[in-house]
């Protein structure tokens, strides 16, 4: 089928909740993808930072098929090696020591939700429930997940919502010191706000935040649900800041195209989820868990992420000598591989133009621009979409 025939058949039978764009992919490899008419298109969007490695990467190829030979899926309700291998990875590579699985981002922060609300009520203060987390912010599309999410747009049309949670605003440290009370037991955020525009906080924001946690004795949970797993050019975007939550997400890059989630914490939080106090089918299936394994030896294997912090400066300071020529920029911003601008005109408009030259990218908030292309988007990849971006703006 071409572009038309399969958008007129998806239009006809899928619920229309997305404002697609007339494309139809049916083919990726590396950075690029093709459409159903032959189009060639640099991806700057990586699925929304997810194909971390790209489009059908050989050695995460190898590993879906010859794991799909072997087992696929037998449930929860038993052991299997791919799971347990990855969960020592994520583990061993980061502050905790307990790993959940599901299949989303939004379960994970599900999971950590409920996860803190538990080891509240296994503590001394066992009225406490309630969750803090900031304007702008994006943590799923469950229904507890926008009542966590900071914007309004997400709300829109499904009140009454579930109680416990309490939004502040963005980067105000002083407001969510004001915001605690007695049924908080936990703070969360996400260290770069993804969904907010490529938002970033400060050295003082986080040092202050884990100040205030173990203050009052809450737990910091970080939604890296978006941010981790290298796409700052550090394993963990709150690695740049040298402050340790108790609970941590990650989804997203995970399984570099199939879905994944985990929720992460350390054993004495952890330990607060008992057989039958949350579980999940699907989650850390023997299939998924063996491709997330591939991506992390991949991701972690030396100079990687060195080379994401190099590129990412190369692709940051591009964009910069692009402010300088297009008024319509008014500042960029980021880390490694999840850069992000603001324009003085609607992005949607400059999204669909570069569309037009074969250039994926998104706008997450209405003068925004975000850029979270594969980890392995090479200098002359960069150069090759700032071309193509220059010439739409």
């Amino acid at each position: 089928m071409n572009n038309q025939e399969i958008i007129a058949l998806t239009d006809q039978f899928i619920m229309q909740t997305y404002g697609r764009f007339p494309v139809a992919f049916v083919k990726g490899e590396g950075c690029y993808l093709w459409d159903a008419n032959g189009k060639k298109y640099l991806d700057w969007l990586g699925g929304i930072a997810v194909n971390a490695l790209g489009h059908a990467h050989p050695e995460i190829v190898q590993v879906l098929a010859e794991q799909a030979k072997t087992l696929i899926h037998t449930s929860n309700l038993f052991y299997t090696e791919p799971q347990a291998r990855l969960a020592q990875l994520l583990c061993e590579h980061s502050f905790a020591d307990r790993v959940f699985f599901c299949n989303s981002g939004a379960e994970a922060n599900e999971a950590a939700v409920k996860l803190a609300r538990i080891w509240a009520k296994s503590s001394a203060n066992k009225e406490r429930y309630e969750v803090l987390t900031v304007e702008k912010s994006f943590h799923g599309r469950t229904l507890a997940m926008i009542a966590a999410t900071g914007q309004d747009k997400v709300k829109k049309g499904f009140a009454p919502l579930p109680e416990g949670f309490r939004t502040v605003p963005f980067h105000d440290l002083e407001a969510m010191k004001a915001a605690v009370g007695p049924k908080t037991c936990a703070i969360m955020v996400e260290p770069v706000l993804g969904e907010g525009g490529i938002l970033f906080h400060s050295q003082e924001y986080f040092t202050g935040l884990r100040k205030l946690c173990d203050d009052h004795q809450l737990l910091l949970v970080f939604d890296e649900i978006q941010s981790g797993l290298g796409r700052t050019g550090r394993l963990w975007a709150h690695e740049h800041y040298g402050v340790t939550p108790d609970v941590l997400t990650s989804a997203k890059a995970l399984g570099t195209g199939l879905p994944i989630g985990a929720c992460l914490a350390r054993e004495e939080i952890a330990a607060a989820f008992t057989p039958g106090t949350h579980a999940t089918t699907y989650g850390g299936n023997p299939l998924v868990c063996a491709v997330a394994e591939k991506f992390l030896e991949i991701l972690l294997a030396p100079g990687f992420l060195d080379g994401i912090r190099e590129r990412g400066d190369y692709f940051l300071g591009g964009l910069k000598k692009l402010m300088e020529t297009h008024e319509t920029i008014r500042e960029v911003r980021g880390k490694g591989m999840m850069l992000g601008a603001t324009l003085s005109i609607p992005g949607r408009e400059v999204v669909a133009a570069a569309m037009a030259q074969g250039l994926i990218i998104n706008s997450p908030q209405e003068n925004a621009l975000r850029f979270v292309p594969p980890l392995i988007l090479t200098k002359e990849q960069i150069d090759e979409g700032l071309a193509r971006l220059a010439g739409v703006l």
